[in-house]
C-alpha cells in the first residue's frame, strides 16, 4: 500500500547523484521531469520527451544542469524530506525539513484549464510550475536554474528571458512572484510566505498574471477527472491506479505513442555500459500497454496506441521494432563524451542502435495490434490490409532466420523461441482477421502454418534432459524468461505440461532471490556486452500471470505482493532491481514494469472472481 502520510527520511546522495527511488515523476503528455527529494529537477527534455535535455544532471551532476528550489543548510547539516502526490494526480509535493524550518514545494508540468486527458488535442501549457510555501520557521530558499551548457538571462518586466548558447529549440521565460536578480537568487521567507516560480517555453506568457495556485489546481483537477474513470477494484488498488497515471505520463497524448521510459542512459547496473536511450516507442511495449489500459477501462488510450502503431507501420512501409514519437525513424545511436554518466556510468547514449536490428517478434506485435483494433470497432483500409497480409506471409518464413530477439542482444543472432512464437501470433491473428472480418487472404494457409509452428515450438524447443522449453528453437535447455510470455500471447496454454515445467525451471534457475528473475544467465547466453545486469521486473510479473493461469493463486498473490512492495514511496518502479541491494537500476520509471503491476493485478482479481480458475490473456 502507498503511504498517504509518508515519513521523512534523509536526503541521500552518492557522489552528487540521488538514488533513483528518491525521484518523483511529473509530466504533461509532451515531456516529463524528475524531481529529487532535495528539491532539484535533474531531468527535463524540451519540448518533447525525445528532444535534447535542458536538464540532465542525472547523467552528470557537475555539467548536466539542474533547476533547484530548496532551503539553504549549514555545511554539516543533513536535511530530511518526504515526497507524495496530491491524491489521484501527477502533482508532486516535496517537503524538506531543516534545523531552520519546514518548506513544502509543489511541482507540476501544467495542464490547460478544463483539459480532457482522453482527447488527442494538446493539454500541456508548456509551463513548469514550482510553488514553495514555508510551513514553519524562517528559511533562505535558493532558486537556481542552470541548464546544460550554461545560460544567459536578459531581464524583462515580468521575469527573465533565458537563452542557452548553442541550443536550438524553444525560448525560455522564467517568472516568479518575487524579484529575480539572475538565474540564481536567494529569498528569505518566514512561516506562511510563498515563492511561486513558472518556467515557460514554446509560447511567451508576457504580462500574464502569475497564478501558480490556479495552475496547480487546474492541473490536479484534470488528473482527477481522468483517473476517476478507472474501474479497478482488485489487489494493490492504489498502486495499480498510480501505475495507470505513470503510464499516462509516459504517453505522448497527441500522437498516441508511448515512451519505454522518459530517460536515457540510466545504467543497469551502475558502473556498467548497458546504458540505452529509452525515449522512443517500441511496438511491443505499446501492445502490452493496450492490454493493460483496456482492462482498467481506458479504451481511448488503448485505441490511440493501436491507431498509432498502424499509422506508423503504414507510413514506413515496413515493420520496425521502434519508432520516434511521431512515427518517424529513430536517430542514430551516438555517445556523448561530455557527460560522465549516472554515478560515473559512461557512456551516455542518445538515439538507439537497436532500431535497425532484426527482431521477428514485431510481425506478431503489429498484427496483434491490428486484430485488437478491428475487434474494438476499428477498420482497416484495403491498402493497409494488403500490407498486413504481406507481413503475415513474411512471418511464415522469417522465423527460420536468426534475429536479435526481444532482448535486443548485440551478439550474433539465433533462432529465438520467443521470436518464432510471435511469428505464430502473426499467422494466427492474420487468419482470425480474415475469418472474422471477411478480408481477403491466405486464410487456410496462415491457419495451417500457425498450428504447425505451435507444434514445432513444443517439440523442437523442448529439452527433455533439462525439462524445459529452451531459449532457442534448436533446444539446448538454455533458459530465457521471455518464454513466460508465450501463454500471455495465446501461443501455448499455461497449464500445458511442458509450459508448466518451463515455468518451474525459470522460477528456479533464473531466480535472483526474493521473487526476482533474471532475463537470462549471461554466462550461458552471451549477449555481446560485458558485465551482468540486474533482475528484470516485468519477468517476475509474467511469472505471476503464469501462476494465475495454472491455478496457483496463493503463490501468485504472494509473489505479486512482494513485487509491489518493491515500489518506491511514490509507487514508481524502474526497469531492473539490483538483487544484492534492492536498489533501482536502469531507466526510470519504466513503462513495462507498471504494465506488469496492472496486468497481474487484473489477472489475480479476475481469477478470484471466477472462483480460482485462471484468467484470460494479458
Amino acid at each position: 500500500m502507498l503511504d498517504p502520510d509518508p515519513p521523512f527520511r534523509p536526503v541521500r546522495s552518492e557522489g552528487g547523484y540521488p538514488p533513483l527511488e528518491d525521484l518523483g515523476l511529473i509530466g504533461d503528455g509532451a515531456t516529463a521531469g524528475l524531481v529529487g527529494l532535495d528539491g532539484s529537477i535533474r531531468w527535463l527534455c524540451l519540448p518533447r520527451f525525445d528532444d535534447a535535455p535542458l536538464l540532465c544532471g542525472l547523467l552528470d551532476h557537475a555539467r548536466g544542469g539542474h533547476f533547484t528550489l530548496a532551503p539553504e543548510t549549514e555545511p554539516d547539516e543533513s536535511p530530511q524530506a518526504r515526497q507524495y502526490y496530491q491524491p489521484d494526480t501527477a502533482v508532486l509535493v516535496t517537503e524538506i525539513r531543516t534545523a531552520a524550518g519546514l518548506v513544502r514545494i509543489t511541482d507540476a508540468l501544467a495542464l490547460r484549464p478544463g483539459a480532457d486527458l482522453t482527447d488527442d488535442a494538446p493539454a500541456d501549457r508548456c509551463e513548469l510550475v514550482r510553488s514553495a510555501q514555508v510551513l514553519s520557521g524562517r528559511l533562505r530558499l535558493r532558486l537556481e536554474l542552470a541548464p546544460r551548457g550554461g545560460a544567459q538571462a536578459r531581464p524583462l518586466s515580468d521575469g527573465l528571458e533565458v537563452r542557452v548558447p548553442g541550443r536550438g529549440g524553444p525560448r525560455l521565460h522564467l517568472r516568479a512572484d518575487r524579484p529575480l536578480q539572475g538565474l540564481r537568487t536567494v529569498h528569505e521567507l518566514a512561516a506562511g510566505d510563498r515563492l511561486d516560480v513558472v518556467l515557460g517555453w514554446c509560447r511567451v506568457h508576457r504580462h500574464h498574471r502569475l497564478d501558480a495556485p490556479a495552475l496547480l489546481a487546474d492541473t490536479a483537477e484534470a488528473w482527477r477527472r481522468w483517473l476517476g474513470t478507472c474501474d479497478y477494484r482488485g489487489p494493490q488498488r492504489e498502486l495499480v491506479r498510480r501505475s495507470a497515471v505513470t503510464l499516462k505520463l509516459c504517453d505522448h497524448w497527441v500522437n498516441g505513442s508511448l515512451v519505454a521510459a522518459p530517460t536515457s542512459s540510466l545504467p543497469a547496473p551502475v558502473g556498467g555500459v548497458r546504458n540505452w536511450d529509452y525515449r522512443y516507442t517500441w511496438v511491443r511495449d505499446a501492445a502490452y500497454a493496450v492490454f493493460a489500459l483496456r482492462r482498467l477501462g481506458y479504451d481511448h488510450e488503448a485505441g490511440a496506441f493501436l491507431g498509432w502503431v498502424l499509422d506508423a507501420f503504414e507510413r514506413s512501409g515496413s515493420a520496425r521494432i521502434m519508432y520516434a514519437l511521431d512515427g518517424g525513424p529513430i536517430p542514430d545511436e551516438v555517445e556523448d563524451p561530455e557527460l560522465a554518466g549516472y554515478r560515473g556510468s559512461a557512456p551516455v547514449r542518445w538515439g538507439n542502435g537497436a532500431a535497425d536490428q532484426l527482431q521477428h517478434d514485431v510481425y506478431g506485435e503489429v498484427l496483434d495490434c491490428a486484430y485488437q483494433w478491428l475487434e474494438s470497432g476499428g477498420s482497416v483500409p484495403e491498402g493497409l490490409w494488403a500490407q498486413l497480409a504481406g507481413l503475415a506471409d513474411t512471418a511464415g518464413t522469417a522465423w527460420r532466420e536468426p534475429d536479435q530477439g526481444i532482448w535486443e542482444v548485440r551478439s550474433a543472432g539465433r533462432i529465438f523461441t520467443y521470436s518464432a512464437a510471435m511469428c505464430q501470433v502473426a499467422l494466427d491473428r492474420a487468419a482470425r482477421i480474415s475469418e472474422r472480418h471477411g478480408l481477403p487472404g491466405r486464410t487456410a494457409k496462415w491457419r495451417t502454418e500457425a498450428e504447425g509452428l505451435r507444434r514445432r515450438i513444443l517439440e523442437e524447443a523442448w529439452d527433455e534432459s533439462a525439462q524445459t522449453l529452451s531459449a532457442h528453437l534448436d533446444g539446448g535447455g538454455l533458459l530465457d524468461a521471455s518464454l513466460l510470455a508465450l501463454p500471455l500471447r495465446g501461443v501455448l496454454p499455461a497449464d500445458h505440461p511442458r509450459m508448466a515445467a518451463t515455468t518451474r525451471a525459470i522460477a528456479e534457475r533464473l531466480s535472483a532471490g526474493g521473487g526476482l528473475l533474471y532475463r537470462y544467465l549471461h554466462q550461458d547466453t552471451p549477449d555481446g556486452l560485458p558485465g551482468d545486469e540486474g533482475a528484470f521486473l516485468l519477468c517476475s510479473f509474467w511469472l505471476v500471470d503464469n501462476l494465475v493461469k495454472q491455478g496457483r493463486l496463493d503463490e501468485a498473490e504472494e509473489l505479486y505482493e512482494s513485487l509491489c512492495g518493491r515500489a518506491g514511496p511514490l509507487g514508481l518502479l524502474p526497469e531492473q532491481i539490483d538483487p544484492s541491494t534492492g536498489a533501482f537500476i536502469g531507466n526510470f520509471p519504466q513503462a513495462f514494469s507498471h504494465i506488469g503491476v496492472i496486468s497481474s493485478g487484473v489477472n489475480l482479481a479476475r481469477a478470484r472472481a471466477m472462483g480460482g480458475t485462471g484468467a484470460g490473456r494479458v
